[in-house]
Order: C-alpha cells, then structure tokens, then sequence
C-alpha cells in the first residue's frame, strides 16, 4: 500500500494517505536543538551499546515517576534501536524452539514474525469489538499449556485502540505469576488514551517486576519516529541475554540522538507538547467517528487510546484488501487492510487519524460517497 501511495504521488495523482504509523507532528524544535547541540559538542562516536547512561538514568526516573516501576538503570535497561528491536531482541532471548507465545488477534504486525524467527509458535487470543477491542481473560486461561513461554499485550493497541482495563491487568498478572510465564508488554502508545482512561503498567503490579519486560520508546509520544529509539526494562539476567542479541546485530543506538532524547524526558516543554498532542488527538478521533457513522453499512467500536481508528467494512465488503484498494483506486485514500493485523481484523480497515483536520474531512467525504456510489 505504501509503495502504490508513493507511485500514485509519484504521477502527481492527489492521494490522501491514512495508513501511516506516526504521529502528524515534527519532533518538538527544543528536542530537534538538543540534538543539533550534542553533534556540535561531538557526541558523534559509538556509545556503551546498552545505551548512555544519561539516557538509561532519565527512563529509570520516568518509569519510576509514570509507571511505578523501579529499575536499575545500569542493569535493567536497554536503550534500543526503537521499539520494534526492543521486542526482536527480547524474544530472541527468551523464547527456545517449540516455546508457545500467546497474542491477541488482531495485533501489531510484527509480533508473530519475531516469534517465528526465534522458533516459537504463536497462539491466538481474541480481541472482542463490543468491549471496545478488550480481552476476556478467560480466553487466556484457556490457551495456557505447559509449552507457553509468553504472553504479548499490547495497551493502547495498534491497531484497534483498545486500552486494557486494570482489571485485566490483574487477572492476566494472576495467570502469569500463578503459571511462571513472562509478559511483554509493549507501552509505545501510553500517552494517548481519551476520555478520561488511565493507562496501567503490568510491570508495576506484586510479584510482576521479575517476569515483565516493558518496551517502549520514544516515536509515538516525543513525535521521534525517525530517530529510532527504543526501551526494554526487565530483570538483570534478561536484559544481558537481550544485550548479546542487540550487540551483535545493531551494536548501539545513535548517540546524539540518545543525548537529546535524555534531555528531552528531563525538560518540561517536552511534557507539555504530550499534553497538547494528545488532546488534538482526542479531537481528531471524535471528527473521524462522527464522518464514520455517517456511512451507511459502516461500524466502529470508538477507539480509547493510540492514534488508530478500526472500522468494519465488512457488511460492504468481506475482504479488507478488495476495500482498501476500492477506496485507493476511487477515492484517493489510502488505509491499511484489516486482515494484515491477523484473521479477526478481516472486514475492517486501519485508519490512522494523525492527519491535519482539513485532510480528515476530505478522506471521510472522499470514503462516504464512493461508498454511496457503489
């Protein structure tokens, strides 16, 4: 889909993409500075490959003063080529051949891959629209076997928008310790929850702190998809397995990138731009629901956190794919198939609501009356 948008554009065809991953925002000027300011002050050479320790020391403060998690930043932290590393590095780690992962369908297309490349195999739980994209933790239950390895979660999930309850979180924390399991839990999108929700870290819960590995980053919440900085936090013994993966494929991350962004979580601009991004966020989610219920045949379970809408199209149109290139070819508009995220997100289409307002409105218009034609 990415390359028929930059063909189209190519030709000078007007497309409006809203398939992208990333925020509408340029990284804040402050933090774009910092960074100009580390490579004057030639900050241009390798780092400790586990990352600076002005960096690791300044996510050990954000996760102790956000998430209620208590990590060592010279042992438990492993700043990452992003967070997708993070997550390759962590299960190539931790999950042997034959090794069960528990995922939720849909989810994040590279998780499954990442499982398989380190010989495990996925199973699948359910993601249910009509509790707004949440989990039922009987399901998880019941897909526990003496081979599980892993349980994947991933709140505010990509690409639904769902956000786990705490409740949840706890039953499924219960499940893990009670089976002796670990958790990835992958926070990327912890910011940008609506209405009110909280968001909550498994990592933080009793007798979870040695069988969480949280991975986050810097790409959805600073706008910093481009300079690719990730986190893992988990136990000693992990991190330095997951260091052995990370050194021996990427070596490190950027160093001044790493400078800047070590300065960017200590400064209050920093903050304040999460703040008004995300409440822009909110506004643009609820002008994409309302342009969807006016659809007819169209539904959407309203998104409570991330920056992704997830429509079902399926009444229209069973396959995602047959849809997302109907309304490429006659609208100009570009989404993600559904069924790329797993079998359930089949009938639906991703789409991404970090586009500027005028842009928003004309993609709903462009949508409804293509639908309407057909």
């Amino acid at each position: 889909m990415v390359s028929k948008v930059k063909e189209l554009k190519g030709r000078g065809i007007d497309v409006i993409s809203l398939g992208a991953g990333e925020p509408g925002f340029v990284t804040p000027e402050h933090i774009r500075e910092f960074a100009k300011k580390a490579l004057d002050e030639g900050s241009t050479f390798y780092s400790d490959s586990a990352g600076i320790l002005e960096l690791r020391t300044a996510i050990a403060e954000k996760l102790e003063r956000d998430n209620g998690i208590e990590a060592d930043p010279g042992s438990e932290i492993l700043v990452t080529v992003g967070g997708k590393e993070a997550i390759f590095a962590t299960i190539m780690a931790t999950v042997n051949p034959g090794d069960e992962v528990i995922l939720t369908d849909p989810c994040w297309v590279s998780y499954e891959p990442c499982v398989t490349f380190a010989g495990g195999v996925p199973v699948k739980i359910p993601l249910y629209e009509e509790k707004g994209f949440g989990v039922n933790v009987s399901d998880v239950e019941k897909s526990m076997t003496s081979r599980t390895k892993m349980i994947i979660i991933n709140s505010p999930n990509n690409p639904t928008g769902g956000v786990l309850e705490q409740k949840d979180l706890e039953r499924i924390a219960g499940i893990v310790v009670e089976n002796n399991v670990f958790i990835l839990s992958d926070e990327l999108y912890e910011y940008l929850v609506y209405d009110g929700m909280k968001h909550h870290s498994i990592g933080s819960f009793p007798e979870m702190k040695d069988r969480t590995i949280t991975v986050n980053g810097f790409s959805k919440a600073f706008a910093m998809t481009g300079w690719r900085l990730g986190y893992m936090v988990a136990n000693k013994r992990i991190v330095e397995r997951a260091k052995v993966i990370h050194e021996h494929s990427v070596t490190g991350p950027s160093t001044f990138a790493q400078k800047a962004a070590a300065l960017a979580l200590q400064d209050e601009r920093s903050w304040k731009f999460v703040k008004e991004m995300n409440h822009d966020y909110q506004r643009r989610r609820d002008m994409v629901m309302d342009g969807l219920t006016k659809i007819q045949g169209v539904s959407c379970a309203k998104p409570r956190g991330a920056f992704y809408a997830f429509p079902d199209f399926s009444t229209l149109e069973k396959s995602s794919v047959t849809m997302s290139e109907l309304l490429l070819e006659k609208a100009r508009v570009a989404t993600i198939p559904g069924v790329g995220f797993g079998k359930l997100g089949e009938g639906h289409l991703r789409l991404t609501f970090t586009n500027p307002d005028d842009e928003l409105r004309e993609a709903l218009q462009r949508i409804r009356q293509t639908i309407q034609s057909l």
